[in-house]
């Protein structure tokens, strides 16, 4: 979060930010993601999550994959609020060495978050792939979430190598995809719907409507686009799939791969 770039985001925001951009997007369920690598994170957005009414309707929280994850994941689900963990994450795009994800250890770690019934979500760039195709064709009891569609080179226009990656995620179907983050792949201060829309389409085309989950991206989102700008662009870029299809990718996916609860209005249930 250093440098000048980041600057418009490097403040807090709490549960009555979040309040007021769902409201006004009409937005009635969300599911609140790790930010650091950092249990103590975890345990707050747990707390956070349980005082929130039903917004937070689930935690994607972290746990060190090397060592001890069943004892952290137990630890977690004792804290206030622990019923709602329902993933985990590691950013796995910071990792200096590609084959990280791919490591006995992490394996291992990984193998122990099957075993506790919850998802991962899967935050890699480009290069990570090849290792993360490996470990999610060895683990097919594993939901893994894939975040912001392996971030496509949006501002170069470019396709490939990326769909080539994307679409062998695509043919293990224990992986789901979300469709966010596109926004801050793209300039931040000119991006236009046209620039984008094709990389929706092929994580649409790739994995489908029912693998397919909206995500925000905020507050990071803020940097490219508000909240509502978000919403409006995954209207536009969803328009023309079916209610039932629409459904899906603005609820019913996200339900069915972390485990939530019912949300009355799929069509309004936004994810993080």
């Amino acid at each position: 979060m250093s440098g000048d770039a980041l600057a418009p985001v490097r403040k807090p925001y709490g549960l009555e930010d979040l309040r007021r951009e769902t409201a006004a997007a009409g937005v009635s369920g969300t599911v609140l993601v790790q930010t650091v690598s950092d249990f103590g994170e975890t345990v707050e957005f747990l707390g956070t999550a349980e005082g929130s009414d039903g917004l937070i309707a689930g935690v994607v929280g972290w746990v060190d994959l090397t060592t001890g994850v069943t004892d952290q994941v137990e630890r977690l689900r004792g804290s206030a609020g622990g019923e709602l963990l329902v993933g985990i994450r590691h950013q796995v795009q910071d990792e200096a060495d590609p084959e990280w994800i791919a490591r006995s250890d992490v394996r291992a770690g990984l193998r122990a978050v099957a075993e506790a019934g919850l998802a991962y979500d899967l935050l890699v760039l480009l290069p990570q792939i090849p290792a993360a195709l490996s470990v999610v064709r060895d683990m097919p009891g594993l939901r893994f979430v894939l975040d912001h569609g392996a971030k496509p080179p949006v501002s170069t226009g470019e396709i490939e190598p990326w769909a080539s990656g994307l679409a062998e995620l695509a043919k293990l179907p224990n992986v789901a995809c979300k469709l966010s983050g596109l926004v801050t792949e793209a300039s931040w201060t000119d991006w236009e719907t046209p620039q984008i829309a094709p990389y929706a389409a092929r994580i649409l085309d790739s994995f489908g409507p029912d693998r397919v989950m909206f995500g925000s991206d905020w507050p990071v989102c803020e940097l490219a686009a508000s909240y509502a700008q978000v919403v409006e662009l995954a209207g536009e870029l969803t328009s023309g799939l079916s209610e039932a299809e629409r459904a899906r990718v603005f609820g019913g996916t996200a339900q069915e791969w972390y485990g939530l609860p019912d949300i009355d209005d799929l069509d309004a249930s936004l994810l993080r």
